[in-house]
């Protein structure tokens, strides 16, 4: 049987990178999926690539800092399905590196509300849509949330952040039988990193590649797969931790 087999699972910024691949992943693993980003043609087009293979999806737009949204993600999915039992919260942005002093408040709070104050404002409703029936939620954190990083304070504090909501939330819906993780990939090739709006150069790519000790970055498939473990069955007593997938880097 497949993992995932009858689950109802929301993956937000499920348009590309990391999202994407986990949805894929999701869906051939038996799960119903919505598709969440801010990006409809990117959003509609993961959709149907989910349906052509034999899954099941739907697209909502989010923009994971207004509240409202989250809250008409989570409603839309039931309307949908008719529960919840896994919840990825995925949406993520980088930021322009800088020092802590020249970041700007903007800059600042722009990170902030996606990073952190976005994965709680998926959190409140997917808790509560959960909490009758149990469920499990992946929050995307970083390894930089497990170390500084000069030049990404704003980043490294969002992710920080997430890892400690994760595990105040796990200890609170334990009882429930909600489990709460945290995923903290290393360097991976998503848009982010290698897309056109990179601020790294081939040299650069090349370079920070050589820096992991398994020579390579990340494809974002590997790093669906820790996504997956810890969504199905097979991480029923894993809750309250971060999981590195990082090439050796925080070795």
């Amino acid at each position: 049987m497949k993992l995932l087999h009858n689950k109802v699972a929301i993956v937000t910024g499920g348009a590309s990178g990391i999202g994407r691949a986990t949805a894929l992943l999701f869906a051939r693993e038996g799960a119903r999926v919505a598709v969440a980003d801010m990006s409809e043609t990117a959003g509609q087009a993961m959709v149907e690539e989910i349906r052509q293979a034999g899954g099941e999806a739907f697209f909502q737009r989010v923009d994971v800092r207004r509240d409202a949204d989250c809250a008409a993600l989570v409603e839309a999915t039931l309307g949908h399905y008719g529960q919840l039992d896994i919840a990825f919260n995925n949406a993520g942005i980088g930021g322009a590196p800088s020092l802590t002093q020249d970041q700007g408040l903007e800059q600042w709070r722009q990170v902030l509300d996606v990073n952190l104050t976005g994965v709680f404002n998926c959190m409140v409703h997917e808790l509560r849509a959960m909490k009758e029936r149990g469920g499990s939620i992946i929050n995307t954190a970083s390894i930089m949330g497990l170390q500084g990083t000069a030049g990404s304070a704003a980043y490294s504090a969002s992710k920080h952040g997430v890892i400690g909501l994760t595990r105040s939330a796990a200890l609170e819906y334990g009882k429930y039988g909600v489990r709460i993780n945290a995923l903290c990939p290393g360097f991976v090739a998503t848009p982010m990193l290698v897309g056109e709006t990179s601020l790294l150069d081939p040299k650069g790519l090349d370079a920070l590649a050589r820096s992991v000790p398994m020579r390579r970055l990340a494809e974002p498939a590997e790093q669906a797969e820790m996504v997956l473990w810890l969504a199905s069955d097979k991480s029923s007593y894993a809750t309250g931790g971060h999981f590195v997938v990082d090439g050796g880097v925080l070795a």
